[in-house]
């Protein structure tokens, strides 16, 4: 586990060291939405391959965020261990207290069909999915894009970002993540 951990720390490390370059060309924020207020989002739209997170009301963009995924991000997860980020449709169940990042919102994955196709393949499907921020100890960071893959397969944003998303959505919120 320590080196597993230790690993994970480096990763991060040069992928946060090759962000650094682009702090000079703006300052750390989301994208730029419909509507800056605080209004509370009704869904949350991840897209893996153009590695964004959408906070959405009734169908419009509240913010966008960029995204770090699993090491293995093409193609859904289909057991634990695989590095995979899932896809499908799940909500938020719960914020995490015990997490080891900043902030955590727990995902309700395995969904019913996770957890067929894991049977099937007689595997566990894994589980403590989380939309989550940076290691606590990196303080209130938003790279402006992630350079690397770096989670377990978890979707990571900025600590700020993570504030603002936490803030705007409740439990039971839907979230979709597509491909």
């Amino acid at each position: 586990m320590f080196q597993s951990r230790a690993l994970t720390r480096r990763r991060l490390a040069r992928a946060l060291l090759l962000g650094v370059g682009a702090l000079a060309l703006g300052p750390l924020r989301a994208e730029a939405g419909t509507g800056g207020s605080g209004e509370t989002g009704d869904r949350i739209l991840v897209l893996k391959a153009r590695r964004r997170l959408i906070l959405l009301r009734g169908g419009e963009p509240l913010a966008i965020f960029p995204i770090a995924l699993g090491p293995h991000p093409i193609g859904p997860k289909y057991r634990a261990g695989d590095g995979r980020t899932p896809e499908g449709f799940y909500r938020v169940d719960g914020i995490n207290p015990h997490s080891r990042y900043y902030r955590a919102l727990r995902l309700s994955y395995p969904n019913p069909e996770d957890m067929q196709r894991a049977r099937e393949a007689g595997v566990s499907p894994g589980g403590n999915i989380e939309i989550h921020g940076m290691p606590d100890n990196y303080g209130h960071f938003d790279p402006i894009a992630f350079y690397r893959d770096w989670t377990d397969g978890c979707i990571a944003v900025g600590n700020r970002a993570i504030d603002r998303i936490c803030a705007r959505v409740a439990i039971g919120t839907p979230v979709e993540i597509r491909a």
